[in-house]
C-alpha cells in the first residue's frame, strides 16, 4: 500500500480547554465535553474536522462513568485520533474536571489561539477570558 503524504503550509497548534461535569453520569460528562468542544472550535474558527489532528482528554479520577472521547465522536470527530487519560490525583484539585488538548492545523499565531475554560474550570485560568 503506498504512503500518501499531504503537504500543508499551515502550522500545527495546540488548543487547551477545560470544563466540569455536574455529576459522574455519562450524559453529564458528554454534555460538558460537547459544550467545551463546540466553544473551542467556534472561538478558533475551526469549521472542518480535517483540521483537527488529534485530541487528548483527561479527567479527574472521580469521573469514571464514560469516556469524553465518546462526546467528540458524537459531534462528528469520527476520524480524529482521540485519547482519554486520568489526571494525576493532586490533593484539593478541582473535582469532576474534564480537560482537552486539541492539535490543529491553523494559520493563527500562538497569541491568537483562544483557550477555553468553562463552568467551574474557569477558576483554573483566571488570566483567560473564556466565552461562557
Amino acid at each position: 500500500m503506498p504512503i500518501i503524504v499531504v503537504a500543508t503550509d499551515m502550522p500545527v497548534r495546540g488548543i487547551r480547554g477545560a470544563t466540569c461535569a455536574a455529576a459522574d453520569e455519562p450524559h453529564q460528562v458528554h454534555d460538558a465535553t460537547r459544550e467545551l468542544l463546540h466553544e473551542i472550535l467556534a472561538a478558533n474558527d475551526i469549521e472542518d474536522f480535517d483540521d483537527v489532528i488529534s485530541a487528548v482528554f483527561t479527567t479527574t479520577q472521580d469521573l469514571t462513568s464514560t469516556f469524553p472521547a465518546e462526546a467528540a465522536r458524537s459531534i462528528g470527530m469520527r476520524y480524529v485520533p482521540l485519547l482519554c487519560a486520568s489526571e494525576i490525583p493532586v490533593p484539593n484539585s478541582m473535582p469532576r474536571c474534564i480537560r482537552v488538548l486539541l492539535h490543529v492545523h491553523t494559520d493563527r499565531r500562538p497569541p491568537d489561539i483562544v483557550h477555553v475554560y468553562l463552568r467551574e474550570a474557569r477558576k483554573l485560568r483566571p488570566d483567560i477570558d473564556s466565552p461562557q
